[in-house]
């Protein structure tokens, strides 16, 4: 079974976006990892049907370890992103995680995504499964 990482911040509102989107995909047979920059992001995606989750700094930089793919916006590799959330040692410890990072192009950063369609949140989580982790799956569960 894939374990899936799904790290937010503030209100947990994109990671809880995804996990409801992952759960209507792919059910019970991938396990979802919930990671939150505070404990309420944390609270948030696990009441969205994350399997397990947990919050803070050396909660993630542990985690990213040992999953299979990461999944979440732009700014978890931006260190003080998030108003401040992410951490220097968060935003390193997922952009060095040797994991595939599928990451969608939102941010409230001063930092621009040339390139980028301006779809809304349910769009591209739906664009991110199906071109980007269906295919991850499909391949390494075989």
């Amino acid at each position: 079974m894939q374990r899936v990482c799904v790290i937010d911040g503030q209100g947990g509102g994109i990671g809880s976006t995804i996990i409801r989107k992952l759960r209507e995909a792919f059910e019970e047979r991938i396990e979802v990892i919930a990671l939150g920059t505070n404990a309420i992001a944390a609270a948030q995606m696990l009441k969205a049907s994350a399997n397990r989750g947990a919050s803070g700094e050396n909660a993630i930089r542990q985690t990213v370890l040992k999953v299979d793919i990461i999944l979440g916006p732009i700014g978890i590799v931006l260190a003080h992103a998030m108003m401040g959330e992410v951490t220097p040692a968060m935003a390193e410890a997922v952009a060095a995680s040797p994991v595939p990072k599928l990451l969608l192009p939102l941010c409230q950063e001063n930092v621009a995504i040339v390139g980028s369609a301006p779809l809304p949140l349910p769009k591209l989580v739906d664009a991110l499964i199906e071109m980007h982790l269906r295919p991850f799956i499909d391949i390494h569960s075989s």
